[in-house]
């Protein structure tokens, strides 16, 4: 009876324990709490040292925000983004997604500095993304959520990946879309998703081809409103000026919130791949026109969408490893 009762006991403290008390993960499982035990100043150290980077240079809470995304649409959200080239790894660095414009990686080597000092060989690089990315759109004004944790880094990096996965600004709808269903995303959080360039800026290469020969034919495309595109020609020459900064939301540029999708319903979208959300579907220009009406609709979906995106492939056990430096993987 006594060793009864004794089970009872024991049984019901686990029942209400906490999931778990320790640094490990059960299969692929990524939980908000992961870090509490072992580093439980992790997300105020970032959140920190962001606060201060993004008060320096607004323009780094998009860039990093885009890292996150770049990074989870290339062998899942395993930090293979920052990786340098070095030894047999060919960083995604010189993607064409990527090269001369993925930047804030010299934060995110602040970040891990002070995480090593603060508690050693715990906090991966992938998770920084995750935290950086939620801190970043938090700091702009967007939404929050409780980002999961528990990822492991990678030992490698994927230059084919990167220039293959990631969405194009010249890409299609349907190439679009079907990028997105690849990493197990879907019509709604490709819309939602997009809306991170509610902030941020686009260079005039991305969209050249819009002002003057959309289709081949020498003529700007239809779907992009006349004076504004106009605007736009005063500093996106036909050629040169291809790293000219344009403003993504040119209405609050350095908020996060609906005005981009009110500017897809004006016609004013930069990029190709934002104004397609409205021009060549009828599901997503339905949910164009529900953000662009409904700001707390689309920062409900915007926090649901992101956590699923970081969810995609994470890596587990011996199949990564916790960086020491970003940029290179340990080697002992």
């Amino acid at each position: 009876m006594v060793n009864s009762k004794s089970f009872l006991i024991l049984f019901s403290l686990l029942a209400f324990a906490p999931f778990c008390l320790c640094n490990k993960k059960i299969g692929s499982y990524l939980y908000p709490q992961f870090y509490d035990y072992s580093c439980p100043q992790a997300q105020n150290i970032v959140k920190s040292i962001l606060a201060n980077a993004v008060a320096k240079e607004p323009r780094i809470a998009a860039s990093l925000l885009r890292l996150h995304f770049h990074d989870c649409f290339v062998k899942g959200c395993d930090a293979s983004i920052l990786l340098d080239n070095s030894g047999s790894i060919i960083s995604e660095k010189g993607s064409n997604p990527n090269r001369n414009s993925a930047r804030g990686f010299e934060v995110i080597d602040e970040i891990k500095t002070a995480l090593e000092k603060e508690c050693p060989h715990i906090v991966s690089c992938a998770d920084i993304l995750a935290i950086a990315a939620r801190d970043s759109t938090v700091l702009a004004g967007g939404p929050n959520w409780e980002v999961p944790l528990g990822r492991m880094d990678s030992l490698g990096a994927s230059l084919s990946g990167s220039n293959h996965n990631i969405p194009a600004p010249n890409n299609t709808f349907q190439t679009i879309l079907t990028k997105f269903k690849l990493q197990g995303l879907d019509i709604v959080d490709l819309v939602a998703l997009s809306g991170s360039h509610s902030i941020g800026n686009s260079r005039c290469t991305s969209f050249r081809q819009r002002l003057y020969s959309q289709t081949g034919n020498g003529k700007q495309d239809f779907t992009l409103e006349q004076k504004y595109a106009a605007e736009l020609r005063g500093n996106c020459p036909r050629s040169g000026g291809d790293q000219n900064l344009f403003f993504l939301d040119y209405v609050t540029p350095t908020k996060f919130d609906n005005n981009y999708f009110k500017n897809l319903l004006a016609y004013k979208g930069v990029l190709s791949s934002d104004e397609v959300l409205l021009t060549k579907n009828q599901e997503s220009a339905e949910l164009v026109k529900l953000y662009a009406e409904r700001n707390d609709i689309f920062f409900e979906q915007f926090a649901k969408s992101m956590i699923k995106m970081g969810n995609v492939s994470p890596l587990t056990g011996s199949r990564g490893q916790i960086r020491r430096n970003c940029r290179v993987v340990n080697t002992w």
